[in-house]
């Protein structure tokens, strides 16, 4: 399999997706609009969508179902890349290469379109045609991704990080941080796409979640280590910067090498909870491997 071909399709499937469901640069109000587009349309791994169509591909799900539940998940993904970057959060100038929401606009517009843009998610769950699902799997979908994004997901995972910086954390605590920040966000991307083949029982249900949840761990692990060993004009984004602003991380708990061996097994597992799909599951491994050895 070429990686790098599918992932430029599904880049281009999913930018695509967006552009259509975002609001036009003309509409009223214009600058907010313009903030939303230049934060979501500038590129970056697309790895929640990709995630998604090749779950969606391993249970013979039709993308073109997929676009618009994709398309959900990437949005809340980048509001939440808005709203890290802000000075009251992570205060980041670069973000995926370019100056960050707030700087090439002003700090009031990027939590207006980070606002907005959350918002459009849940629109698009709601209403978008292209989701083939009843109104009962529409729902879940609705209450899969509100779940990951909030409190108990993304948001509380963010509050937990701030909370440690300048502490020191167990291993334990730090697994729980990161399943909360990262985690549940990329496992509601497997977990959506499944519900969306009504075939599928309950038991390979949860083995695919149970792939997410190592593979989402492992994101995390491989983050912390790029943070130490890549580059500025690889990653696109500020290298070293959750040493410089004291956060704990993988290496600095347990050592780069253990940090290393650590997201290895958690590869290892997930494709292991992928035993019981056939070839058309080799994007999802893929896509794994890809995770742990990924440059930025």
């Amino acid at each position: 399999m070429d990686l790098h071909s599918e992932l430029q399709i599904i880049g281009a499937r999913i930018d695509a997706a967006l552009d259509r469901r975002l609001p036009p640069e003309h509409t009223f109000p214009q600058r907010l609009h313009r903030a939303m587009r230049y934060a979501v349309l500038d590129g970056g791994k697309r790895i929640r969508p990709a995630l998604m169509y090749a779950t969606a591909r391993a249970l013979d799900v039709p993308w073109d179902a997929i676009d618009g539940v994709a398309a959900a998940v990437e949005l809340v993904h980048d509001y939440s890349l808005i709203h890290d970057d802000l000075p009251a959060m992570d205060d980041d100038a670069l973000r995926r290469g370019r100056p960050t929401c707030h700087r090439a606009f002003d700090e009031a517009t990027a939590i207006l379109a980070g606002d907005a843009i959350q918002a459009l998610a849940f629109y698009v769950l709601a209403h978008d045609t292209t989701i083939s699902a009843d109104p009962a799997t529409r729902l879940r979908l609705i209450e899969i991704l509100g779940q990951a994004a909030g409190s108990r997901g993304m948001a509380g995972g963010q509050a937990m990080d701030l909370a440690s910086v300048g502490k020191s954390l167990t291993l334990a605590e730090m697994e729980d941080m990161h399943i909360h920040k990262t985690g549940l966000l990329i496992r509601s991307t497997v977990l959506m796409a499944a519900h969306l083949q009504p075939g599928l029982g309950e038991t390979e249900r949860d083995r695919l979640d149970h792939f997410a949840k190592c593979i989402g761990l492992a994101f995390q692990i491989q983050d912390d280590i790029l943070d130490v060993e890549g580059h500025t004009d690889t990653l696109g984004k500020p290298q070293g910067s959750d040493q410089a602003q004291g956060k704990p991380t993988y290496p600095s708990i347990v050592g780069m090498e253990e940090s290393k061996a650590r997201a290895l097994a958690l590869h290892d597992e997930a494709l292991r909870s992928l035993e019981f799909l056939d070839e058309r599951a080799d994007l999802l491994r893929a896509l794994a491997s890809y995770i742990v050895s990924r440059p930025k």
